[in-house]
């Protein structure tokens, strides 16, 4: 019964076409959003222009508390909700859009241990800089995080996402690394990168995969967000052919359908 219900629930979202006004929802643009979750929903918005999905970008405070998983960006199409690229990723492909269809088995794996690259490298150190880093915290952090709220309330949530992701950085080995050591990281993981992609358009040569949006959301963010110092983005600024990547996909998903520079 349960396999009947649930292909027919997939028939009846493929069966439905992309509507004119699929939203994307983050928070406030200019005031409150972090690198991580800007990150996010960047590789999000760049992977629904490589499927030409229309998408509306709509900023609210409260964007963290409306999602489903607790998480930036989360989409409503239709009357779905859909939060986080990988749930997405799913989604588009069962209205039957894929980017990645056209890869291997080995290619769909190697795929896959690239994306987890980027999200245990790359996304966990934005979050160690946002809510580990002191200078961080103090100048950025939680006055942004905070922005929308009255006092005491914007010190409270605050606080208690410092608390939530110095938890989590605990649990995973990351709580006693000091600044350099993720630095490091992250200098690894671009390396990594950049050795995948060669002098290939991208990572699978040339058409643009879900692992194209995702480090393009995540170097894209890194290069354009003022920190504290520029330790972060000259770790991105070595490589050359990631540059010119976040460059390429700008200029090709972005300013050419009309969207204007991002930055």
């Amino acid at each position: 019964i349960y396999l009947v219900a649930e292909s027919k629930c997939s028939y009846i979202i493929k069966m439905e076409p992309w509507p004119e006004n699929a939203t994307l929802y983050q928070q406030l643009k200019g005031e409150q959003i972090l690198l991580s979750d800007n990150a996010a929903s960047l590789a999000v918005q760049a992977f629904l222009q490589m499927c030409n999905l229309p998408i509306k970008v709509v900023c609210r405070a409260n964007a963290e508390y409306m999602s489903p998983s607790g998480k930036v960006p989360f989409i409503h199409v239709g009357n779905q909700v859909v939060s986080e690229l990988g749930p997405i990723v799913q989604f588009v492909k069962a209205k039957g859009h894929s980017l990645s269809d056209g890869l291997g088995e080995v290619q769909k794996a190697e795929m896959k241990a690239y994306m987890e690259l980027v999200n245990n490298m790359l996304l966990t150190a934005e979050l160690y800089l946002q809510w580990c880093d002191e200078a961080t915290v103090g100048e950025i952090t939680h006055a942004r995080y905070g922005s929308p709220y009255p006092w005491p309330l914007n010190h409270i949530l605050a606080y208690q996402k410092q608390w939530e992701v110095k938890r989590k950085m605990k649990a995973i080995g990351w709580g006693k690394k000091t600044l350099d050591q993720v630095l490091e990281d992250v200098d690894q993981c671009c390396q990594a990168l950049s050795q995948r992609l060669g002098t290939q358009p991208y990572f699978f040569n040339k058409q643009p995969t879900e692992l194209d949006a995702l480090v393009f959301g995540h170097l894209y963010t890194i290069l354009t967000t003022q920190l504290t110092n520029d330790e972060l983005s000259e770790k991105v600024k070595n490589y050359s052919n990631l540059l010119a990547f976040c460059r390429r996909i700008e200029q090709h998903y972005f300013e050419d359908r009309g969207k204007g520079r991002l930055s």
